[in-house]
């Protein structure tokens, strides 16, 4: 690689003589995987989260040879909110995915860092679920359907001649003609294909756990703000109360320890006081998440069609990035379908189709997301907001259907 990096030009940049270097190399080791066998694919899924396994059922359900390659057996817990809008409950019945008895979920609490405090239903509803069991039973789903698995990590992936060769670290290669990037926020492979956003602050901190606390209503999902940051409060399907929130690093480094941060910063809510000294923790530590980005990100880079979160991250305020996963997934999936069965579909007509649609269908609502997350995090102008929905009730529901979508058409 070194000798590769003195081939371009010293007047570069480092980072595109990087990126040039790692091209040619790329190239090669494509090449040289032909001189094995290679297990071929229609599909190749790189990660294996709700967009991931959501568009393994769907394209094995039409037929296709699928590989989902994930990092971690199933199942696991990861840092997320575990609220899900009901507008994706129809298209995973059409796909026949099962799920547990599930806490129902019609209404919304909003609070403020001050402590003034909103209640509302929600317009649409939806149902508190862990990641643990979810993305098991669509796991267990995929396979089900034949779909191949392998628990390893993706270190390569180039497109060349019309196909995806992807290498992983255990140095396994594999081909296909179409692949789906579904591994999540960040990953060293934004490095590897060299994203816009890899290279820009984010400057946010995911923290999340379990707790036993009875007293919580099944049918209800809490936002309340602290001090730089938001967290949200419901039920899951095993009667845990699943706490996730959001803050900056600028603020949390003023602890930089998860139980001092508790104690001196999140628990100045009233509401989360209350929660955080009566609940009982469920998990031995809090998980956590770091360089969180909310940061514009391409629905296309090099040929891959990207879903879920690594296509782009809504604001947890939101309480719609799980839904937004499941909904990608079903957009790529239709265009891929179409690619493989339509005569003159070519892989352009596919990308631009899946990228229009993504942004056509998700943008208002990241928009949305941003300009919330804005407000609530200022003291003054949240305490506005909420004196305003407080006299026009109307103003939060359209705000809530603004950040959550009809039940997705089949």
């Amino acid at each position: 690689r070194d000798d590769l990096e003195g081939l371009v030009g010293s007047e570069m940049c480092i980072r595109d003589r990087l990126s040039i270097a790692r091209l040619i190399s790329r190239v090669f080791l494509y090449k040289n995987s032909y001189l094995q066998k290679v297990e071929q694919f229609d599909v190749i899924i790189i990660g294996g989260g709700l967009a991931g396994l959501t568009s393994a059922i769907h394209l094995a359900g039409e037929g296709y040879k699928l590989l989902l390659i994930e990092r971690y057996p199933y199942p696991h817990h990861k840092v997320c909110g575990e609220y899900v809008s009901n507008e994706v409950v129809p298209y995973l019945k059409s796909l026949g995915v099962t799920l547990p008895k599930v806490a129902a979920i019609d209404t919304l609490q909003l609070s403020t860092k001050h402590g003034k405090l909103l209640q509302t239903k929600l317009p649409l509803g939806g149902f508190g679920i862990s990641r643990y069991t979810f993305d098991n039973a669509l796991y267990k789903r995929a396979l089900s359907l034949g779909v191949s698995v392998k628990f390893e990590t993706v270190k390569n992936v180039t497109y060349l001649n019309d196909s995806f060769a992807i290498d992983t670290e255990n140095e396994n290669s594999y081909s296909a003609k179409v692949a789906i990037g579904a591994y999540g926020k960040r990953s060293g492979l934004d490095k590897q294909l060299n994203r816009n956003f890899i290279y820009k602050n984010a400057p946010w901190i995911g923290v999340k756990a379990h707790y036993a606390f009875p007293e919580f209503p099944e049918n209800l999902v809490a936002l309340h703000n602290f001090e730089g940051g938001y967290g949200g409060l419901s039920k899951t399907e095993s009667g845990a109360v699943n706490f996730c929130y959001l803050t900056s690093y600028k603020s949390f480094q003023t602890v930089k320890s998860i139980e001092k941060f508790n104690s001196n910063i999140v628990a100045r809510n009233k509401f989360l006081n209350h929660f955080l000294r009566h609940a009982k923790p469920l998990f031995d530590q809090p998980m956590s998440i770091a360089q969180v980005s909310f940061e514009s990100k391409q629905t296309i880079k090099d040929h891959i069609l990207m879903c879920g979160d690594t296509a782009g991250l809504i604001h947890p305020l939101c309480g719609n990035g799980m839904a937004m996963a499941i909904h990608s997934a079903k957009l790529a999936s239709e265009r891929i379908d179409n690619f493989f069965k339509e005569s003159g579909y070519n892989r352009s007509k596919m990308e631009s189709d899946y990228s229009k649609k993504w942004k056509s269908t998700f943008r208002r609502r990241l928009q949305t997301g941003r300009a919330l997350q804005a407000i609530l995090l200022s003291a003054r102008a949240s305490d506005i907001l909420m004196g305003t929905i407080t006299k026009s009730p109307g103003l939060i529901r359209s705000l809530i259907k603004r950040t959550h979508g009809k039940p997705i058409a089949l």
